[in-house]
């Protein structure tokens, strides 16, 4: 992991107030504290929404084509950190506490939001480059999805269209050479039907059917 996503005076600087008083030292120290302990970034792939991770937590996915850095009044945000963070506080309540993910991405969230304004930059200005950049269900550039996405996130949000396009990359031969086409079909489809069953619906009722679809579409 670089070095330079750690904030590089927050272990010098000292503190004038107790450490369990709000602070932004203070949150930058415990946000550092968990970016070091990140295994893998992976900017090799397309992800819907800007970043992910994979099933059992081990890599955080940032889309291939997302900017690095922005520009803010005179400086350069590198924001892959503030993209980390919001991916391992998501997983991490979802894994370790059970939450639902729209209530861990609701938590995340704050947790980022809080970590850009303690490095005193507008939340605002960086929401707007980050809408920017998201690719949503139907986006033609998501073509190369990694088959290991933890795809609940997408599952929680019933959102059919984007699991259509992961299973039409998947169809291509865009997935990694360690992970058979029929186990990342089957995975998806697995979510599918559970999707189905929520809303009510039975709109691929069989493998074969759900491929012809996609590839209609």
């Amino acid at each position: 992991m670089p070095l330079h996503y750690c904030h590089p005076s927050a272990p010098h600087r000292k503190l004038n107030l107790p450490e369990w008083y709000v602070s932004d030292l203070m949150l930058e120290r415990a946000f550092d504290a968990i970016i070091r302990r990140l295994k893998k970034l992976d900017r090799e792939h397309d992800i819907p929404y800007l970043a992910g991770y994979n099933v059992d937590g081990t890599i955080i996915y940032i889309d291939r084509h997302m900017p690095r850095s922005f520009k803010h009044k005179g400086r350069v945000i590198e924001t892959d950190r503030f993209l980390v963070l919001h991916e391992e506080v998501e997983k991490t309540l979802i894994d370790q506490l059970g939450l639902h993910y729209l209530h861990a991405h609701q938590i995340a969230t704050r947790a980022e939001q809080a970590a850009v304004r303690a490095a005193g930059i507008s939340w605002r200005a960086y929401d707007r480059f980050m809408q920017k950049n998201v690719k949503r269900d139907g986006d033609e550039r998501l073509s190369k999805v990694p088959a290991d996405l933890d795809i609940k996130p997408y599952r929680d949000e019933h959102d059919f269209d984007l699991l259509r396009r992961m299973m039409a990359a998947v169809e291509k031969g865009h997935l990694p050479s360690t992970r058979g086409k029929a186990a990342v079909r089957k995975a998806i489809e697995k979510v599918m039907h559970h999707v189905e069953v929520d809303r009510g619906e039975k709109a691929f009722p069989a493998a074969k059917r759900s491929r012809k679809r996609v590839a209609a579409k």
